[in-house]
């Protein structure tokens, strides 16, 4: 019996796995292949390598990668400053590509679209041969809204303005679509639409090989952060671990890690004996092992913090913020550590690295919630059954 057809549509090529909505995509493909046949379409504001491309075709029937080149993505955002429509759209937008990718899926017959992140959805917004879904992911209206409240001036403005434009796109699109979907509860009551309860909650999982990694790491450090130290959020967060938390323990070992790290942040590390900074790793979670402690001081972003899953499933014990951990809705005091201060960071600093039993029983609490309510397996039947709607 043939597998229905799948066209899954990403605004950016699911290999490698260093930001969070590439991970979503690649283990929503793994996971739905064995039921579906996938027909991967991708735009890519870089050169996609054979060796990418290899990692994504098992699980997929078609690979079709669109390259946005510079003068396309130029010209659009200048049209976005006639037309209304958000930087964000206009970015990944090429009427060039939408007529090809047009030509594919009329090709194709597909039985369902998917289309991940509002970034995508122009390009299959008219099509009405078969279902569609518009995954949402992240709430990005509000996530803009929050930064612009941090800046001044030029900056200020041009944030401001692509909240508002970015508010208007989410209501407007959420009737193109038969299905919705959103990353967390919190995303989900910040998408300004009448009908917003209809969208479905499917959060990322935490892939199997986390749960079972073999390899005993040595505890180099008191403290770990993993994050892309390209996306504004996470390079807030390492700052203030430089602002803060070295202060007041210039003893602590500190790790700082992830892709793409500035020369600015690297100029901030160097200032700093105790902090290590670390880029691209093959494997992150040596970054996640070598320390005794995983923090997420994360006072901006929206949507749900990968970083504090894959820890959780390594049992490292974890400290973060309300703003972070709403997302995942863990237990304060039973799988997580909540604090939202310099002083409340310290505090649980100094308590977890002095008993070692507080950070193994929260280890071992927090493990075993992530693998019974974040499996990418179930979390993904889910999301067939909302398909099949």
């Amino acid at each position: 019996m043939a597998k229905p057809k799948l066209v899954y549509i990403v605004s950016r090529f699911p290999f490698p796995l260093e930001k969070g909505d590439k991970l979503r995509a690649y283990y929503q493909i793994k996971e739905l292949a064995p039921f579906y046949d996938i027909y991967l379409m991708s735009l890519s504001d870089k050169k996609v390598n054979n060796q990418q491309i290899a990692e994504l075709k098992p699980y997929c029937k078609e690979i079709h990668v669109y390259f946005l080149p510079i003068w396309t993505i130029l010209f659009q955002l200048t049209r976005c400053l006639f037309n209304g429509k958000p930087f964000q759209i206009g970015y990944f937008y090429s009427f060039r590509h939408a007529l090809r990718m047009q030509h594919e899926i009329e090709k194709i017959k597909p039985d369902h679209i998917f289309s991940q992140l509002v970034r995508t959805s122009e390009y299959v917004k008219d099509y009405h041969e078969c279902p569609k879904t518009i995954d949402y992911m992240d709430a990005l209206s509000k996530g803009m809204d929050r930064r612009a409240k941090e800046l001044k001036g030029l900056k200020k403005i041009i944030y401001s303005s692509e909240a508002k434009r970015l508010r208007k796109y989410e209501r407007t699109i959420f009737d193109y679509f038969e299905h919705k979907l959103i990353i967390s509860e919190q995303d989900k009551h910040f998408i300004i639409h009448p009908d917003f309860e209809k969208i479905e909650v499917v959060p990322n999982g935490i892939d199997e090989s986390f749960f079972h990694v073999e390899k005993s790491t040595k505890k180099l450090y008191d403290l770990v952060f993993v994050g892309n130290l390209s996306y504004a959020p996470n390079i807030k967060a390492a700052n203030y671990i430089l602002d803060h938390i070295t202060k007041w323990n210039p003893s602590l070992k500190i790790l700082i890690a992830g892709a793409n790290p500035s020369s600015e942040l690297k100029a901030r590390v160097k200032k700093h004996k105790q902090v290590s900074l670390s880029g691209w790793m093959d494997d992150i979670k040596d970054a996640y092992l070598s320390g005794k402690i995983f923090i997420a001081p994360m006072t901006n972003g929206t949507g749900m913090q990968n970083k504090l899953l894959e820890a959780m499933a390594l049992g490292i014990p974890c400290i973060t913020t309300n703003l972070a951990n709403n997302g995942i809705l863990a237990t304060p005091n039973k799988t997580i550590i909540v604090a939202n201060t310099p002083e409340q960071f310290q505090e649980n600093i100094v308590r977890l690295l002095e008993k070692e039993s507080i950070r193994e029983e929260i280890a071992q609490a927090a493990k075993s919630w992530v693998k019974e309510k974040y499996n990418w397996k179930e979390i993904n039947l889910r999301l067939m059954k909302i398909f099949l709607k």
